[in-house]
């Protein structure tokens, strides 16, 4: 039991380490690094992250991969259906595939949700 316990610690550190150096590396721009980082924390599967998706999104558009960045938005919006970001990301990674028309309702979508979450006092 205690060597089971220890392992799930150890795997949770390594985990958070994962998504600190995929930080690290996205504050710095160094794009391809964060996606590295981020896929090792989304792979473990301990934890879920809309902001991990979110980042690793960003990190795929910057790097000229759009489809990739698709898939993360909707990753993240699954994960936090209200948070205006991944909206955007969606829309922003349509827009990078050529979908001028498909991106309008994500985009309309997030600044609906960025309102809302602006007048909830």
């Amino acid at each position: 039991m205690q060597l089971s316990f220890q392992m799930w610690t150890d795997q949770l550190q390594e985990t958070i380490n994962s998504k600190k150096k995929g930080d690290a590396a996205f504050r710095h721009n160094d794009f391809k690094a964060a996606i590295e980082c981020y896929t090792q924390f989304i792979d473990v599967g301990t934890m879920v992250s809309p902001t991990v998706y979110a980042r690793r999104s960003l990190s795929y558009l910057m790097s000229d991969l759009p489809q990739e960045a698709l898939s993360d938005a909707l990753q993240a919006q699954v994960i936090s259906p209200v948070w205006h970001i991944a909206s955007y990301l969606q829309a922003a990674a349509l827009l990078a595939l050529g979908k001028k028309n498909e991106a309008q309702t994500p985009l309309k979508e997030g600044s609906v949700l960025e309102s809302q979450r602006n007048n909830v006092t």
